[in-house]
């Protein structure tokens, strides 16, 4: 289905069908509403009441569900195939967007998406990572993950950026760095490691949102960042709930578990220091009403960087450092509390 098509009445811009569990009762309202719109025996006034008692029972289903997800249905939320993803952002926020590509060591990873252009009116350099829409886009984007090729691609972007004193957006989207025997030979620690030891000491603003799903060291490797946020149903986390089910439990029927256990929501990491701010979704998530998900991404970035541009060089670098030196410090005195009481 097209990013941009409506789905019935115009109210919502994709039906489920029942894909994920916990919106089967949306799906059958939407279902209903589908089936009104076929109706040649209501009247023109008949069809408009009840098209507004279907709508005002979807929305308030539609909130109740969704502000009380579960780990593992936020996980299923974040990797919705119709969620947003870092070209749909750009194509809302930036339309002389003006890519770059290339590592200039060994070749251009489409799974990084980097280049300049105008949100609003402040020139930015963003930089994302790309999962791709069609079968045919994701094989390429390797599922949105990175090559080592795609994060110096990345930093180098990055490095221009800062000769020019644009500040940088990282728009985060993968389930980690590409794991196959072709990364770890061109060098991909060393080059998510770079990136982790440059970024901190780039003298531009540097702004990260998690639009989707981080991973690990994937994650990392564009998100060093002086404000950090995550959309609503969004996940964060150091490994995925199906990878650390595999070590615990030895098998990824644990998944549920495991996603408990690492606190992966938006909800739960910034309770823990880890982010600095949740971005609000459209009702029934961001795959429903893109343009609604990009006017939030807009909204804090133009409000971050109107803070961050005020700032002098050098405060700006230590506040930096002294935010990454306390990263998760309330979880660390949540904890430290509990195993000495």
């Amino acid at each position: 289905m097209h990013p941009e098509r409506r789905g019935w009445g115009g109210f919502g811009a994709y039906s489920l069908n029942g894909d994920l569990p916990h919106e089967q009762a949306l799906s059958v309202l939407e279902a209903k509403m589908v089936e009104l719109e076929e109706r040649t025996d209501f009247s023109a006034a008949q069809k408009s009441a009840e098209r507004a008692a279907l709508r005002a029972s979807w929305v308030t289903a539609a909130r109740r569900i969704y502000s009380d997800l579960q780990p593992w249905e936020t996980v299923f939320v974040a990797r919705h195939p119709m969620r947003p993803l870092v070209r749909d952002y750009i194509r809302h926020l930036i339309p002389d967007f003006c890519e770059l590509h290339g590592d200039r060591v060994f070749g251009d990873d489409p799974s990084i998406v980097t280049g300049f252009g105008f949100i609003a009116d402040q020139r930015v350099m963003i930089v994302g990572q790309n999962r791709g829409r069609s079968l045919d886009e994701r094989v390429a984007c390797n599922f949105g993950c990175a090559h080592p090729e795609g994060y110096r691609k990345a930093l180098g972007k990055m490095q221009l950026a800062a000769k020019f004193g644009v500040p940088i957006i990282s728009l985060i989207d993968t389930p980690g760095a590409f794991p196959g025997m072709e990364a770890e030979e061109r060098g991909v620690a060393r080059a998510i490691a770079a990136n982790l030891r440059e970024m901190p000491r780039l003298p531009v603003p540097l702004i990260s949102v998690v639009i989707g799903e981080g991973g690990s060291g994937g994650a990392l490797g564009i998100g060093v960042a002086d404000r950090m946020a995550m959309f609503e149903h969004s996940i964060y986390s150091v490994i995925s709930p199906e990878g650390c089910a595999a070590i615990l439990w030895k098998t990824s029927t644990q998944a549920h578990a495991a996603a408990a256990a690492l606190k992966l929501r938006a909800k739960d990491l910034i309770e823990q220091g880890v982010i600095d701010e949740v971005l609000p979704e459209p009702v029934g998530g961001a795959h429903r009403n893109h343009a609604e998900a990009a006017a939030t991404l807009q909204r804090f970035v133009m409000k971050s960087l109107t803070e961050l541009n005020s700032m002098p060089r050098d405060m700006l670098l230590e506040r930096r450092y002294q935010r990454l030196r306390t990263m998760g410090s309330s979880f660390q005195r949540a904890f430290q509390i509990r195993h000495t009481a």
